[in-house]
């Protein structure tokens, strides 16, 4: 298939990058927030505040899952994802702005139960919107974009987190926050429009009876759907490979979210306890390996749709096992030279290897992480994404529940440099996992129904 047929709708995919970027930036203030609230408010330690802090984690180990299956379902004149988006959205801005209002403990325990459920009804749907609008070759590409707004939306909750130490409050946090979301809710509303919406009313209007699971079939084999290669696949079933490769996908995803979370969780302990780094800059070396990330989204995909995702995917973990290395040794380097942790001679040479093992890791991880979706989904049948995409976030909530327990044991009874001997271990298994992936990538499309997935909805 010659290059100038595979154009990427950068307009639209911009567009759908709003919905990510707002929930990032949510998430993002709400984890960097709460806590210090739950502290500094209602006085509670580590422990108590770390319990509150898990339960979005929870919600999403069922909820997701479940609403990315009842979305696929959902047809309406405004599509299947946009009816969640339509009422997710709004309820999770009031919400989120309302959290600093309250200063009745059990007030403030229900608003931030609400605003975790409200979030959740549409944090699946409008990921899923990525899949439905764009063809499969070209996934990888679109995840690289709206992970960079993603990226974008950390770094505004950053700079809006720099606002609450200037202001002393966080009201003004909360509700910049809550704007944020409102305006990518206006992007989507106004500017995006789902082929289900126009297949759904051609067919009510046509006299069609409401009966979403026939009309599923006639919504598969309508002309104008992007995914034509899925026509007539509504209830084609996975062969035993795919079966095989979907598992290990997913597994593979568990590990590797496990290690990344472990070093989000910890690495601020690590650099000041191991490291000898001075308080208030072991945060900010997390950038180096955040920004590197943001910078590489958009690369990344490209590599994944020029070279293969499961090539990229591997070369990513390869890159980031590879950068956990000179991190586990740093002290035994230094040894060598006669210098300790923490010496004024050590310190230069400490940022230097470890802000460059974190932005080789940045690198690696863009690879990984932004090909991942694209390969669920792409085993998934257009009526199906919902539910797959659900798949992904139930194996890396998983992560996200287990490791920082796991993990804190193993710095705790061991030592601090555990935290990336057991990242590099996952890294490992989630590499050995990949090595055993077949399906994944677009591989059973020929080159005619690949020049037909690219037709415009516009």
């Amino acid at each position: 298939m010659s290059e100038t047929n595979e154009r990427l709708n950068y307009r639209k995919t911009l567009l759908l990058g709003f919905g990510f970027m707002a929930s990032s930036l949510a998430w993002a203030l709400y984890n960097a927030q709460v806590p210090l609230m739950l502290k500094d408010v209602y006085g509670f330690d580590k422990d108590h505040a770390g319990i509150i802090m898990g339960l979005d984690n929870l919600v999403g180990l069922v909820l997701l899952p479940l609403l990315g299956a009842w979305s696929d379902r959902s047809f309406t004149r405004i599509g299947r994802r946009m009816p969640w988006i339509v009422i997710g959205i709004p309820l999770s801005a009031l919400l989120f702005a309302l959290i600093p209002w309250f200063g009745s403990l059990g007030a403030t325990i229900g608003i931030l139960i609400a605003f975790i459920l409200a979030m959740s009804l549409w944090r699946t749907p409008v990921i899923a919107l990525m899949p439905d609008l764009t063809p499969r070759p070209l996934r990888s590409k679109a995840n690289g974009l709206i992970n960079l707004m993603g990226g974008i939306g950390g770094i505004l909750a950053f700079t809006i987190g720099m606002i609450v130490v200037s202001t002393g409050t966080r009201r003004v946090a909360f509700g910049t926050g809550s704007i944020f979301m409102l305006i990518a809710f206006a992007c989507l509303v106004l500017f995006i429009r789902e082929p289900a919406a126009a297949v759904w009313r051609k067919h009510i209007d046509g006299g069609g009876d409401r009966n979403r699971s026939q009309f599923a079939k006639i919504f598969i084999a309508e002309d104008k759907l992007i995914d034509k290669a899925a026509a007539g696949e509504e209830d084609r079933a996975l062969t035993s490979e795919e079966k095989r490769s979907l598992i290990l996908i997913l597994s593979a995803i568990f590990f590797w979210f496990c290690a990344y979370n472990a070093i989000e969780t910890f690495f601020t302990t690590f650099a000041q306890e191991t490291l000898k780094v001075p308080a208030g800059i072991e945060t900010g070396l997390l950038n180096a390996f955040l920004l590197p990330f943001i910078a590489f989204a958009l690369p990344a995909g490209l590599i994944g749709y020029k070279k293969g995702r499961k090539k990229t995917i591997v070369a990513g973990l390869l890159v980031l096992i590879a950068a956990m290395m000179p991190i586990i040794f740093v002290d035994k380097i230094f040894a060598q030279f006669g210098m300790q942790m923490g010496d004024k001679s050590s310190f230069l040479g400490t940022m230097i290897l470890v802000v460059g093992s974190l932005v080789v890791a940045g690198c690696g991880w863009a690879c990984v992480n932004i090909n991942s979706l694209p390969m669920i989904v792409e085993l998934a049948t257009l009526s199906k994404i919902g539910r797959y995409t659900g798949f992904y976030y139930t194996f890396s909530f998983s992560a996200q529940t287990i490791t920082p327990w796991f993990a804190g044991l193993l710095m705790e009874k061991i030592d601090n440099r555990m935290l990336f001997i057991y990242s590099a271990v996952c890294f490992a298994a989630a590499l050995l996992c990949m090595l055993f992936v077949k399906r994944g990538d677009v591989h059973r499309h020929s080159k005619e129904v690949m020049e037909e997935a690219l037709l415009d909805l516009d």
